[in-house]
């Protein structure tokens, strides 16, 4: 009777431990290791720490996966419990994501929405209940009560791209020379897609003007070239379009702009399609972002020509600096106060430097300071 009773005790006790975790909603793809690791933080937290929702579009992106691991990891060892969700681009979900953090109680909610403009029945929502939201790399947009904004400067990001494409083909030495280029936007509902396509024209238009850059497709206008979700399959169709409409009759592509490694990686195969990669038709100039892994080795088989590089590991410990300074009543590290207007107001930021990366710096950039290894690049 007393094994039984002792038994009984134990079960009692484990489940009452498990019912006190935070958990995520979707734990897809998550490996033992990955949960033993949130064990042993958990472990060190107390039984008052405060909970971080973090909310992430989608796990088809290696980027946000690692956005999400890198803000779970740091978080923890401030003794912070976290609750990580992913909503697969779904907006409808993000939102119900967003809505049931908030009933649960969460101290402080850190969003990377998928359509900017999705969330303003959240934030009210959020404010109501004394929960501070952090937006992370993409601005909500049509509201007051978002109060911080972390990302990296997207304006700067298109510049970046823009001018690799300038010195790849001597653009500013032309002399009367035209390239064939098409252009690929990111998506219409993210404020950074906008700002992003503005800095790459900044540097391309008077290009394009002079008839140094020839768009042969005739699209220009954000409205036409931009890839709803940043969907790389929907750059392969509209690239395999093109090539048909505007190219089939012997015409190259010198260069392509792409705002996005997913897409980029859509653009080579509709290009591989039609024989690009061979000696007859060398690959193009194709540009990116992200630096994802499957995009450096790419860059490495010379496929994809150039990519930005956006650090997780950097935006994250400044979002979870951002978190720690407001729940702690202490003043928020920001240095941007002007640019990032979403509607309402004039969000308070704090913009990291992007770094342009090709074939020439990778093992500097990426392989040096750690973000990936060797072996993952084979």
């Amino acid at each position: 009777m007393r094994k039984k009773l002792m038994t009984l005790l134990l079960s009692m006790s484990l489940f009452g431990t498990l019912g006190g975790c935070s958990i995520t909603t979707d734990i897809s793809g998550v490996s033992n290791d990955d949960v033993q690791a949130s064990s042993e933080s958990k472990e060190n937290t107390t039984e008052d720490s405060k909970t971080i929702g973090i909310l992430m579009p989608t796990k088809s992106s290696e980027r946000w996966i690692n956005d999400g691991n890198d803000m779970v990891e740091e978080l923890q060892k401030l003794g912070y419990k976290t609750d990580l969700q992913y909503a697969e681009d779904v907006v409808e979900t993000q939102v119900s994501q967003a809505e049931n953090l908030i009933t649960k109680g969460v101290d402080c909610l850190v969003i990377a929405n998928i359509d900017g403009e999705s969330l303003t029945d959240v934030c009210q929502k959020a404010h109501d209940a004394g929960v501070p939201v952090v937006a992370y790399d993409r601005l909500i947009k049509n509201t007051e009560y978002v109060d911080y904004y972390i990302s990296f400067d997207n304006t700067l990001v298109g510049v970046q791209i823009g001018e690799y494409i300038e010195e790849a083909l001597d653009l500013k030495n032309a002399s009367g020379k035209s390239y064939n280029i098409e252009l690929f936007a990111g998506s219409p509902d993210d404020n950074n897609a906008h700002m992003l396509y503005d800095g790459a024209m900044s540097v391309l238009q008077q290009y394009i003007d002079n008839g140094s850059l020839d768009v042969v497709s005739g699209q220009t206008n954000f409205e036409t070239v931009c890839t709803l979700r940043w969907d790389g399959a929907l750059a392969q169709s509209r690239m395999e379009n093109i090539l048909t409409a505007n190219y089939s009759s012997g015409k190259k592509i010198d260069a392509i702009f792409s705002s996005y490694d997913g897409l980029s990686r859509g653009i080579v195969e509709a290009l591989r399609s039609v024989g690009y990669g061979s000696a007859d038709h060398p690959w193009p100039i194709i540009t990116g972002q992200d630096a994802e892994t499957a995009t450096i080795k790419s860059i490495i088989a010379g496929e994809q020509t150039q990519t930005i590089f956006k650090d997780t590991r950097v935006l994250a410990a400044q979002a979870v600096k951002t978190v720690d300074a407001l729940l702690k009543g202490e003043e928020v590290e920001v240095n941007d106060t002007e640019t990032y207007e979403n509607g309402v107001k004039v969000v308070p930021s704090y913009l990291c430097t992007p770094i342009s990366v090709d074939v020439n710096n990778y093992k500097e950039v990426l392989v040096d300071s750690g973000y990936v290894t060797e072996s993952e690049l084979k």
